[in-house]
Protein backbone atom coordinates (compact mmCIF):
# COMPACT_ATOMS: atom_id res chain seq x y z
CA UNK A 1 0.00 0.00 0.00
CA UNK A 2 1.55 3.71 -0.85
CA UNK A 3 0.99 6.81 0.76
CA UNK A 4 -2.37 7.49 -2.27
CA UNK A 5 -3.97 4.33 -1.33
CA UNK A 6 -3.74 4.84 2.34
CA UNK A 7 -5.38 8.28 2.15
CA UNK A 8 -8.03 7.48 0.21
CA UNK A 9 -8.99 4.71 3.07
CA UNK A 10 -9.13 6.99 5.16
CA UNK A 11 -10.93 9.69 3.49
CA UNK A 12 -8.12 12.28 4.24
CA UNK A 13 -5.58 13.98 2.05
CA UNK A 14 -2.25 13.01 1.13
CA UNK A 15 -0.90 16.20 2.71
CA UNK A 16 -2.78 15.03 6.52
CA UNK A 17 -1.62 11.67 6.24
CA UNK A 18 2.23 12.42 5.55
CA UNK A 19 1.98 14.61 8.53
CA UNK A 20 0.68 12.74 10.94
CA UNK A 21 3.10 9.78 10.00
CA UNK A 22 5.87 12.08 9.76
CA UNK A 23 4.65 13.63 13.45
CA UNK A 24 4.04 16.95 12.71
CA UNK A 25 2.58 19.48 15.71
CA UNK A 26 -0.60 20.54 13.35
CA UNK A 27 -1.86 17.65 13.35
CA UNK A 28 -3.82 16.79 16.37
CA UNK A 29 -3.34 13.98 18.64
CA UNK A 30 -6.95 12.17 17.80
CA UNK A 31 -6.13 11.72 13.68
CA UNK A 32 -2.48 11.37 14.24
CA UNK A 33 -3.29 8.07 16.11
CA UNK A 34 -6.43 7.58 14.16
CA UNK A 35 -3.67 7.54 10.57
CA UNK A 36 -0.98 5.59 12.69
CA UNK A 37 -3.42 2.72 13.18
CA UNK A 38 -4.56 2.17 10.07
CA UNK A 39 -1.44 2.16 8.68
CA UNK A 40 -0.51 -0.57 10.84
CA UNK A 41 -3.24 -2.46 10.00
CA UNK A 42 -2.85 -1.80 6.77
CA UNK A 43 0.93 -2.66 6.67
CA UNK A 44 1.29 0.66 5.10
CA UNK A 45 5.89 1.39 4.64
CA UNK A 46 6.82 4.63 4.21
CA UNK A 47 9.09 5.02 0.84
CA UNK A 48 12.39 6.19 2.75
CA UNK A 49 13.39 7.98 -0.34
CA UNK A 50 10.20 10.10 -0.45
CA UNK A 51 10.80 10.84 3.27
CA UNK A 52 14.06 12.16 2.88
CA UNK A 53 13.05 14.44 0.02
CA UNK A 54 10.27 16.05 2.23
CA UNK A 55 12.43 16.40 5.07
CA UNK A 56 15.36 17.90 3.37
CA UNK A 57 17.65 15.27 4.64
CA UNK A 58 19.82 12.25 3.66
CA UNK A 59 19.35 9.90 6.18
CA UNK A 60 23.50 9.33 5.51
CA UNK A 61 25.79 10.92 8.23
CA UNK A 62 30.00 11.73 7.28
CA UNK A 63 33.86 11.54 8.30
CA UNK A 64 35.97 13.44 6.07
CA UNK A 65 39.08 11.75 6.97
CA UNK A 66 42.74 12.10 5.81
CA UNK A 67 43.58 8.27 6.35
CA UNK A 68 47.06 6.88 6.71
CA UNK A 69 47.53 3.35 6.40
CA UNK A 70 47.71 2.95 10.29
CA UNK A 71 44.52 4.06 10.71
CA UNK A 72 43.33 1.05 8.74
CA UNK A 73 44.93 -1.32 11.20
CA UNK A 74 43.87 0.33 14.46
CA UNK A 75 41.45 -1.80 16.34
CA UNK A 76 40.16 1.63 18.67
CA UNK A 77 39.53 3.61 15.30
CA UNK A 78 37.64 0.51 13.89
CA UNK A 79 35.81 0.15 17.12
CA UNK A 80 34.55 3.94 17.10
CA UNK A 81 33.71 3.91 13.88
CA UNK A 82 31.65 0.53 14.06
CA UNK A 83 29.94 2.04 17.12
CA UNK A 84 29.26 5.02 14.71
CA UNK A 85 27.56 2.72 12.18
CA UNK A 86 25.77 0.36 14.33
CA UNK A 87 24.27 3.30 16.19
CA UNK A 88 23.24 4.94 12.46
CA UNK A 89 22.34 1.71 11.27
CA UNK A 90 19.48 1.25 13.94
CA UNK A 91 17.72 4.27 12.71
CA UNK A 92 17.43 3.11 9.48
CA UNK A 93 20.82 5.50 8.44
CA UNK A 94 24.15 5.13 7.52
CA UNK A 95 27.74 6.50 7.86
CA UNK A 96 30.60 7.16 4.92
CA UNK A 97 33.95 7.77 5.44
CA UNK A 98 35.59 9.71 2.77
CA UNK A 99 39.71 9.48 2.69
CA UNK A 100 41.50 12.52 1.34
CA UNK A 101 44.77 14.32 1.25
CA UNK A 102 45.51 16.16 4.12
CA UNK A 103 46.47 19.34 1.86
CA UNK A 104 42.75 18.54 0.11
CA UNK A 105 40.74 18.54 3.64
CA UNK A 106 38.71 21.95 4.43
CA UNK A 107 38.08 21.94 0.06
CA UNK A 108 36.19 18.55 0.59
CA UNK A 109 34.39 20.00 3.69
CA UNK A 110 33.47 22.72 1.31
CA UNK A 111 32.32 20.76 -1.29
CA UNK A 112 29.97 18.29 0.71
CA UNK A 113 28.54 21.13 2.83
CA UNK A 114 27.66 22.91 -0.36
CA UNK A 115 25.74 19.93 -1.78
CA UNK A 116 24.27 19.11 1.16
CA UNK A 117 25.56 15.57 0.49
CA UNK A 118 25.37 14.57 3.80
CA UNK A 119 23.22 15.91 7.32
CA UNK A 120 26.02 16.02 9.53
CA UNK A 121 29.29 15.26 9.85
CA UNK A 122 32.06 13.94 12.97
CA UNK A 123 35.35 15.89 12.49
CA UNK A 124 38.27 13.83 14.09
CA UNK A 125 41.49 14.38 15.12
CA UNK A 126 41.12 17.75 16.09
CA UNK A 127 43.60 20.45 15.88
CA UNK A 128 44.72 23.15 18.31
CA UNK A 129 43.47 25.65 15.92
CA UNK A 130 41.06 24.33 14.01
CA UNK A 131 40.20 25.53 10.48
CA UNK A 132 37.42 22.69 9.55
CA UNK A 133 35.21 23.33 12.59
CA UNK A 134 35.66 27.31 12.65
CA UNK A 135 33.96 27.14 8.67
CA UNK A 136 31.27 24.57 10.28
CA UNK A 137 30.34 26.16 12.90
CA UNK A 138 30.62 29.89 10.88
CA UNK A 139 28.18 28.07 7.71
CA UNK A 140 25.56 26.67 10.55
CA UNK A 141 26.69 23.33 9.60
CA UNK A 142 25.89 20.13 12.28
CA UNK A 143 28.67 18.34 13.52
CA UNK A 144 30.18 16.74 16.44
CA UNK A 145 34.50 17.30 17.18
CA UNK A 146 35.89 14.26 18.17
CA UNK A 147 37.85 16.25 20.39
CA UNK A 148 38.17 19.80 21.32
CA UNK A 149 39.94 22.97 19.78
CA UNK A 150 40.43 26.52 20.43
CA UNK A 151 37.11 28.11 19.35
CA UNK A 152 35.01 31.27 20.94
CA UNK A 153 31.79 29.58 20.09
CA UNK A 154 29.86 26.79 21.52
CA UNK A 155 30.04 23.24 19.39
CA UNK A 156 28.97 19.89 20.03
CA UNK A 157 31.85 17.81 20.94
CA UNK A 158 32.63 14.60 22.90
CA UNK A 159 36.43 14.34 24.56
CA UNK A 160 38.62 12.50 27.30
CA UNK A 161 39.86 13.94 30.39
CA UNK A 162 43.47 14.10 29.34
CA UNK A 163 44.56 16.17 32.16
CA UNK A 164 42.96 13.56 34.23
CA UNK A 165 44.63 10.75 31.82
CA UNK A 166 48.30 12.49 32.51
CA UNK A 167 47.98 12.64 36.13
CA UNK A 168 47.17 9.15 36.41
CA UNK A 169 50.45 8.52 34.26
CA UNK A 170 52.56 10.89 35.97
CA UNK A 171 51.55 10.00 39.69
CA UNK A 172 52.00 6.23 39.01
CA UNK A 173 55.44 6.73 37.44
CA UNK A 174 56.52 9.19 40.39
CA UNK A 175 55.40 6.56 43.04
CA UNK A 176 58.03 3.95 41.78
CA UNK A 177 60.76 6.55 42.20
CA UNK A 178 61.03 7.75 38.78
CA UNK A 179 62.02 11.55 38.44
CA UNK A 180 63.78 11.55 35.11
CA UNK A 181 60.41 10.81 32.83
CA UNK A 182 60.08 11.31 28.83
CA UNK A 183 57.15 11.73 26.81
CA UNK A 184 56.66 11.11 23.06
CA UNK A 185 53.78 12.94 21.71
CA UNK A 186 51.98 13.05 18.90
CA UNK A 187 52.32 16.47 16.45
CA UNK A 188 51.61 19.02 18.23
CA UNK A 189 49.10 20.96 16.46
CA UNK A 190 46.41 18.01 17.08
CA UNK A 191 44.86 19.24 20.14
CA UNK A 192 45.27 15.82 22.59
CA UNK A 193 48.91 16.00 22.12
CA UNK A 194 49.64 19.50 23.29
CA UNK A 195 46.99 19.38 25.89
CA UNK A 196 48.59 15.98 27.09
CA UNK A 197 51.95 17.64 26.58
CA UNK A 198 50.77 20.42 28.51
CA UNK A 199 49.19 18.65 31.43
CA UNK A 200 52.38 16.55 31.73
CA UNK A 201 54.75 19.93 32.38
CA UNK A 202 52.25 21.29 34.78
CA UNK A 203 52.22 18.32 37.01
CA UNK A 204 56.04 17.38 36.98
CA UNK A 205 56.42 21.19 37.87
CA UNK A 206 54.06 20.71 40.89
CA UNK A 207 56.24 18.03 41.99
CA UNK A 208 59.24 20.12 41.45
CA UNK A 209 60.64 18.57 38.21
CA UNK A 210 61.74 20.11 34.94
CA UNK A 211 62.01 17.54 32.52
CA UNK A 212 65.34 17.52 30.00
CA UNK A 213 64.16 19.38 26.67
CA UNK A 214 65.87 15.97 24.80
CA UNK A 215 62.94 13.72 26.45
CA UNK A 216 60.02 15.36 24.71
CA UNK A 217 60.22 14.25 21.67
CA UNK A 218 56.97 14.91 18.92
CA UNK A 219 55.51 13.95 15.53
CA UNK A 220 55.06 10.43 16.27
CA UNK A 221 52.56 8.98 14.81
CA UNK A 222 52.66 5.55 13.96
CA UNK A 223 55.38 2.72 14.34
CA UNK A 224 58.22 3.61 12.49
CA UNK A 225 58.10 7.36 14.13
CA UNK A 226 57.59 5.89 17.71
CA UNK A 227 60.55 3.44 17.45
CA UNK A 228 62.77 6.12 16.06
CA UNK A 229 61.90 8.21 18.70
CA UNK A 230 62.64 5.52 21.52
CA UNK A 231 65.90 5.24 19.91
CA UNK A 232 66.82 8.62 20.40
CA UNK A 233 65.84 8.83 24.14
CA UNK A 234 67.92 5.55 24.63
CA UNK A 235 71.09 6.97 23.16
CA UNK A 236 70.75 10.48 25.75
CA UNK A 237 72.34 10.78 28.24
CA UNK A 238 71.26 10.41 31.19
CA UNK A 239 68.57 9.02 29.58
CA UNK A 240 65.25 8.51 31.16
CA UNK A 241 64.25 6.18 34.02
CA UNK A 242 60.69 6.10 32.74
CA UNK A 243 58.83 7.34 29.19
CA UNK A 244 55.09 8.23 28.29
CA UNK A 245 53.70 7.77 25.01
CA UNK A 246 50.52 9.70 23.97
CA UNK A 247 49.13 7.50 21.49
CA UNK A 248 49.17 3.79 21.11
CA UNK A 249 49.89 3.98 17.37
CA UNK A 250 53.72 5.25 18.05
CA UNK A 251 53.83 2.78 21.37
CA UNK A 252 53.97 0.09 19.45
CA UNK A 253 57.10 1.52 17.68
CA UNK A 254 58.53 2.69 21.35
CA UNK A 255 58.16 -0.68 22.57
CA UNK A 256 59.65 -2.74 19.73
CA UNK A 257 62.24 -0.26 20.02
CA UNK A 258 63.11 -1.12 23.53
CA UNK A 259 62.35 -5.07 22.90
CA UNK A 260 65.57 -4.60 20.39
CA UNK A 261 67.93 -2.98 22.05
CA UNK A 262 67.96 -5.81 24.77
CA UNK A 263 65.99 -3.13 27.52
CA UNK A 264 64.41 -4.53 30.54
CA UNK A 265 61.39 -3.03 30.42
CA UNK A 266 59.93 -2.43 33.87
CA UNK A 267 63.78 -2.61 35.29
CA UNK A 268 65.78 -0.53 33.07
CA UNK A 269 63.23 1.99 31.90
CA UNK A 270 59.56 2.02 32.65
CA UNK A 271 56.87 3.12 30.11
CA UNK A 272 53.06 3.64 29.63
CA UNK A 273 51.17 4.02 26.28
CA UNK A 274 48.40 6.03 25.93
CA UNK A 275 45.66 3.50 24.54
CA UNK A 276 45.36 -0.13 24.32
CA UNK A 277 48.18 -1.68 23.01
CA UNK A 278 47.49 -5.18 20.49
CA UNK A 279 48.68 -8.84 22.11
CA UNK A 280 50.65 -9.09 19.61
CA UNK A 281 53.68 -7.23 20.87
CA UNK A 282 56.72 -8.82 22.46
CA UNK A 283 55.72 -7.26 25.74
CA UNK A 284 51.97 -7.56 26.12
CA UNK A 285 51.55 -6.44 29.23
CA UNK A 286 51.96 -3.22 28.76
CA UNK A 287 50.68 -0.31 31.41
CA UNK A 288 48.45 2.16 29.58
CA UNK A 289 45.73 4.61 30.29
CA UNK A 290 42.62 3.52 28.58
CA UNK A 291 40.28 5.63 27.29
CA UNK A 292 36.97 2.82 27.53
CA UNK A 293 34.03 2.18 25.82
CA UNK A 294 35.65 3.29 22.45
CA UNK A 295 32.71 1.05 20.59
CA UNK A 296 30.30 3.00 23.60
CA UNK A 297 31.65 6.41 22.47
CA UNK A 298 31.19 6.15 19.13
CA UNK A 299 27.62 5.50 19.49
CA UNK A 300 27.49 8.31 21.52
CA UNK A 301 28.83 10.96 18.77
CA UNK A 302 26.30 9.61 16.65
CA UNK A 303 23.71 10.12 19.63
CA UNK A 304 24.77 13.66 19.79
CA UNK A 305 24.87 14.44 16.41
CA UNK A 306 21.38 13.20 15.76
CA UNK A 307 20.14 15.21 18.41
CA UNK A 308 21.57 18.42 17.47
CA UNK A 309 20.36 18.01 13.99
CA UNK A 310 17.08 17.59 15.84
CA UNK A 311 17.24 20.58 17.38
CA UNK A 312 19.59 20.44 20.20
CA UNK A 313 21.80 23.65 21.20
CA UNK A 314 25.79 22.79 20.84
CA UNK A 315 26.17 24.35 23.98
CA UNK A 316 24.27 21.11 25.33
CA UNK A 317 26.06 18.73 23.35
CA UNK A 318 29.67 18.42 25.06
CA UNK A 319 30.60 15.23 26.39
CA UNK A 320 33.82 14.61 28.77
CA UNK A 321 34.74 10.83 29.64
CA UNK A 322 37.28 9.44 32.04
CA UNK A 323 40.41 8.18 31.18
CA UNK A 324 41.74 4.94 32.97
CA UNK A 325 44.72 3.59 34.82
CA UNK A 326 45.42 -0.13 33.61
CA UNK A 327 48.35 -1.57 35.87
CA UNK A 328 51.30 -4.05 33.62
CA UNK A 329 54.00 -5.24 33.86
CA UNK A 330 55.83 -2.60 32.02
CA UNK A 331 56.48 -0.44 35.36
CA UNK A 332 58.69 -0.69 38.30
CA UNK A 333 60.53 0.97 40.37
CA UNK A 334 63.28 3.85 39.20
CA UNK A 335 66.78 1.99 38.51
CA UNK A 336 69.46 2.18 41.45
CA UNK A 337 71.91 3.54 38.69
Amino acid sequence: MNLKSLANLLGMSKTTVSRALNGYPEVNRRTRERVLKAAKEAGYQANPMARSLALGRTNVFGIIYPLAPSDLGDPMFLDVVGGMSEALEQKGQNLIIAPVSPQNELRSYQQVVRGRRVDGLVVARTLVRDERIAYLNKVGFPFVAHGRTELDAPYAWFDYDHEAGMRLAVEHLLAHGHQRIAMLSAPLELNFARERQASLLAILAEAGLTPDPRHLIDNTLDRRSGHHAMQQLLACSPRPTAVIVDNHLSGVGAVRALVDAGIEIGKEMSIIVWGNMPDTLACSDVTIIDQPEPRRAGERMIEMLLALTDGTPASELQEMWQPVLVPGSTVGPRPAS
